[in-house]
């Protein structure tokens, strides 16, 4: 019945979500022309058949999985594909270029599926942990891929290209990476936690306890000198600290990761052409308005300065869904800045709603890691929802201003194929540790009733009460 009542519950806000994603499309098109769209009819279709698909597989193969998770990833992925839907017009007209929100709603589809599979053929999660060199292999593999193919963009070797086709392996790696350090640091915990001498006040771990951050250390600025992505390295060696700590509970290890990854940006950032480039748009956003002999060398974008301009004048409410100029970023406004059109049309309010799903949707994670009684499970949970809150936090920062800007993509909101089928994994991933707790939590609420109702039939007294 517990179960039953966890399916209905997400059922409701499923639809609650299919109902804003298609006002939503409906809004955008009346706001560019005047008029619904052509295709609402089939897009609000297609909004009821994925959410009813995803719906189905969750209620037949995890029933007690918790019920928020779903409908925040569905209303995330529909916002994506109203945004992108408001920018096509936008983009065909000032850069001739194809529409978006066709292919996004494609990727969508087969990421759903592909979370429904994983859902099928996973169902202990359990197994995972024993490919612990098989998840380190892949994740490897994933990381420095980049690096062996020609072609960059933007300056930064994201991407994987195989004739027609291109994927970002370092989105998948997020998923990867995060089963092999459950995986390693489980047995390990103990040992990781055992500390050594105290300088400055700070109980240091033991030095021969330093391979594996020096090691994941090396390889994230192996990443970022020769791929030039900030955003996978932080992100990489970011996870791996905080799940470190999760581990261990020793603050000392987050303070070694602060200051070697500080040490690394400070090396690279004065020695990488692409990284100070980034780091002097972020500094220095209007210089590049001035003229070019009067520039930091190197300042080559007004991506960022785009940005706050979008920010400001979207203010408290926004300009409106379809009033704003996000095109004027460059093709980045459907991808790496997406952020900033919603920004600028919905305002701070409808930026911060949106930033309060992830919010919402890394608690649920939080909550589920907390509710597991397994180690591995424990660490899973909060390893996969960790990584989607730095990469939330590490998108947010780049184009609001409050670091440099990574590249990275909006998870579930920007435009892309391969972050949408990862994203998807890591929430199936998520739905698949959470019904587990959950179904231990029901099996012993069971065994407690059936004892209660032993020891009440061996006992007249409290039969009669």
């Amino acid at each position: 019945m517990r179960g039953l009542n966890l399916r209905r519950t997400e059922a409701v806000l499923l639809a609650l979500a299919v109902a804003v994603v298609v006002l939503g499309h409906a809004s955008a098109g009346l706001a560019l022309s005047g008029e619904l769209p052509g295709q609402l009819a089939g897009f609000a279709a297609s909004q009821v058949c994925l959410a009813a698909a995803a719906h189905l597989a969750v209620r037949r193969y995890t029933p007690y999985a918790d019920p928020l998770v779903l409908p925040l990833a569905f209303l995330l992925t529909g916002l994506s594909l109203v945004l992108l839907a408001r920018l096509d017009p936008a983009y065909a007209a000032r850069y001739d270029s194809a529409p978006a929100s066709t292919g996004q709603l494609v990727w969508t589809v087969l990421a759903v599926a592909a979370a429904i599979l994983l859902l099928r053929f996973l169902r202990n999660y359990r197994r995972l942990q024993r490919y612990l060199y098989v998840a380190m292999a892949v994740s490897l593999a994933l990381l420095m891929a980049p690096a062996f193919f020609p072609g960059d963009t933007y300056g930064a070797k994201r991407w994987v290209y195989l004739g027609p086709f291109s994927f970002q392996p370092g989105e998948f790696a997020k998923v990867t990476i995060v089963i092999f350090f459950a995986a390693f640091l489980v047995p390990r915990r103990d040992a990781l936690a055992l500390t050594g001498r105290r300088v400055l006040g700070l109980t240091l771990p033991h030095g021969r306890h330093f391979g594996p951050i020096a090691a994941v250390w090396l390889l994230s600025l192996l990443v970022l000198v020769f791929e030039r992505d900030l955003g996978t390295s932080l992100l990489f060696f970011g996870v791996f600290i905080v799940m470190l700590y999760i581990a261990t509970e020793r603050t000392s290890w987050v303070v070694c990761g602060i200051a070697m990854a500080a040490v690394g940006a400070t090396a690279v950032g004065a020695t990488e052409p692409h990284v100070r480039g980034r780091i002097l748009a972020w500094l220095h956003p209007f210089d590049i308005y001035l003229p070019p002999d009067q520039r930091p060398p190197g300042l080559v974008s007004d991506q960022a300065a785009q940005a706050l301009f979008g920010f400001g004048s979207g203010g408290v409410t926004g300009t409106g869904l379809g009033q704003g100029h996000p095109e004027l970023i460059g093709f980045a406004g459907r991808s790496d800045f997406i952020l900033t059109t919603v920004g600028e049309e919905l305002g701070l309010a409808g930026m911060m709603a949106v930033l309060l799903l992830y919010t919402l949707l890394v608690q649920r994670g939080l909550r589920t890691a907390i509710a597991c009684d397994n180690p591995f499970g424990k660490l899973l949970a909060a390893g996969l929802s960790l990584v989607l809150a730095l990469q939330v936090f590490i998108v947010t920062a780049g184009v609001t201003g409050l670091m440099p800007f990574t590249g990275k993509a909006l998870p579930f909101l920007a435009q892309g194929g391969s972050s949408m089928v990862a994203n998807w994994l890591l929430v199936s991933l998520l739905l698949v540790v959470s019904h587990q707790a959950g179904a231990k939590h029901r099996a012993r609420e069971d065994q407690f009733r059936d004892d209660v109702q032993e020891t009440a039939s061996a006992s007249p007294e409290l039969s009669r009460i």
